[in-house]
């Protein structure tokens, strides 16, 4: 064990994770930042990056978490590459222990674990994901203007996102392994009066299609009505997989608020959490907008929440 003690410490390494190391190392808080399993993010398997404001042309999610890091660490960011495994919450300074059998101790922590879409766990699906396997259509469906997608799943996020792709795709296709729908009434009325969107009812997905020659890209689905056992494949240029996302908050369990979905509840406004001198930033408390863009803004402001924390309790 250490016997220093952060003034911040970071929990996540996206793009809320980073922009608050940028700002807590801009006011010389030496912050130190714990990468975690995915350095990076859901952008490093993002391949196409156009919303993100800066960048005339197209990016790749890689490369923009690639200098996200470089700029943390110039500006005086540590990192360090660590699974964090408990944490205890309930004394100061604040405690986390990681993976390799480290101790660490800091007056605030900031957690930007992010979440991670729920997807179908098919082989395929893995491999065509960046290819036209997609699990936001709010980043993604520019790319498939005039197409043909399929949107899969019943809930709020399926439709919201099958509601959405009509702005860029010529025909939609909603995929749902029952005979109604879970979400909210009026986005079903949306969506069922929509003349974009048709509804597969009682099929699940067996399997995506796709070539990898001259480049990767997904032609097809593979379809199974539950009723009947018929299999069928049709033309498809993109796959939306909408059911759900998951926050990656199984460690901060019992040691901060959630909600029910085990998002981390914040402070209207603010990104304080129910502890006092801890902080949650990004997709890891934002079960709405899910962007990169609001996962920075959100990250800036655990930063600027965390340093006026410090400078109330005379601790810097």
């Amino acid at each position: 064990m250490s016997n220093t003690i952060h003034p911040i410490l970071i929990i996540g390494a996206g793009p809320a994770g980073y922009t608050a190391a940028i700002y807590a190392a801009r006011a010389n808080l030496q912050p130190f930042l714990i990468q975690g399993p995915h350095p990076g993010g859901q952008l490093t398997v993002t391949t196409d990056v156009e919303n993100y404001p800066g960048f005339a042309d197209v990016i790749q999610g890689p490369w923009l978490m690639e200098q996200m890091e470089k700029q943390a660490i110039n500006v005086g960011t540590k990192t360090e590459f660590d699974i964090v495994e408990s944490v205890d919450f309930s004394q100061s300074p604040k405690e986390i222990k990681t993976a390799s059998g480290n101790i660490y101790k800091a007056h605030t922590v900031i957690i930007c674990t992010g979440a991670q879409a729920k997807w179908l766990g098919l082989p395929s699906e893995e491999k065509f994901r960046g290819f036209g396997v997609s699990g936001c259509a709010t980043c993604d469906s520019f790319f498939f203007k005039g197409k043909k997608v399929f949107v899969l799943g019943g809930g709020n996020t399926a439709v919201e996102e099958a509601l959405f792709l009509t702005n860029h795709a010529a025909e939609i296709t909603l995929i749902h392994r029952r005979e109604e729908l879970r979400a909210e009434k009026i986005l079903q009325k949306r969506l069922l009066e929509n003349p974009k969107i048709t509804v597969r009812w009682n099929t699940v997905t067996e399997e995506i299609i796709g070539i990898e020659d001259p480049f990767k890209k997904v032609t097809g689905i593979q379809l199974k009505n539950i009723k009947d056992g018929s299999v069928e494949k049709l033309t498809a240029d993109g796959v939306f997989v909408a059911i759900g996302h998951s926050p990656a908050t199984e460690v901060f369990k019992g040691q901060i608020d959630m909600d029910k979905t085990g998002y981390i509840t914040v402070a209207p406004g603010t990104t304080r959490t129910n502890i006092p001198g801890v902080y949650a930033a990004g997709d890891v408390c934002d079960a709405v907008y899910r962007q990169a863009v609001t996962a920075a803004g959100l990250g800036c402001m655990a930063a600027l929440d965390a340093t006026k924390y410090l400078q109330t309790e005379n601790l810097i």
